[in-house]
């Protein structure tokens, strides 16, 4: 069955770095299928039309998908989109993982600085009306405000939270670094371990 992985990234530093870590996955087209890839043009068409037209062109981007890879640079934990495919993930009950691609070259053979791990900034909170997402802004965690309905606890692949504190994703969810851990060997096998976390 063909493994469908949504790639999470932060467009403009980062997605030259992006291109190098999905050539290296999709060794087999008939057995991996990435759909994260955008046409940059047609991203920021929907970004300025609306917020609405831009979450809805998301949402569809994550259907049929199994696995949400997110591609970690040095600010992409701060990306209001990024961290909207990844509430968008959690509430598909897509399998998440982070993949610190800083140490990847860019096109002018560049590296780059470390940043946060974006699952880490996101997390979920248990209130007496349901489970709700969190997010850490402003050096605190706030509601999230993307999405603010409540997620029925039977649709989390992990153990749902018990109380008002929030508990990060990244608790849940596996996080590597492509350049020190031979992602080019290795991403497949990561792909497969976060589906396999999620039971997809």
């Amino acid at each position: 069955m063909a493994r469908r992985t949504f790639f999470s990234f932060h467009y403009t530093p980062d997605v030259w770095r992006a291109w190098i870590v999905r050539n290296s996955w999709v060794i087999s087209p008939a057995d991996q299928i990435d759909v994260g890839f955008f046409d940059s043009s047609v991203f920021e068409a929907s970004k300025r039309e609306n917020d609405d037209s831009l979450k809805t062109f998301l949402r569809k981007g994550l259907e049929n998908t199994s696995v949400t890879c997110v591609l970690t640079g040095t600010d992409t934990w701060k990306r209001r989109w990024v961290r909207y495919e990844i509430a968008r993930s959690v509430i598909k009950g897509n399998g998440l993982l982070t993949v610190h691609v800083h140490g990847v070259k860019d096109k002018n053979g560049n590296t780059s600085t470390k940043g946060a791990d974006p699952l880490a900034q996101m997390g979920l909170y248990k209130t007496d009306t349901g489970i709700y997402l969190a997010e850490w802004k402003d050096d605190k965690w706030v509601k999230y405000a993307d999405y603010t309905l409540a997620i029925p606890k039977g649709d989390l692949w992990f153990a749902p939270p018990t109380s008002t504190a929030v508990v990060q994703l990244s608790q849940h969810c596996q996080s590597y670094d492509y350049a020190q851990q031979n992602g080019h060997k290795n991403i497949g096998g990561w792909i497969e371990t976060a589906a396999g976390l999620a039971g997809r």
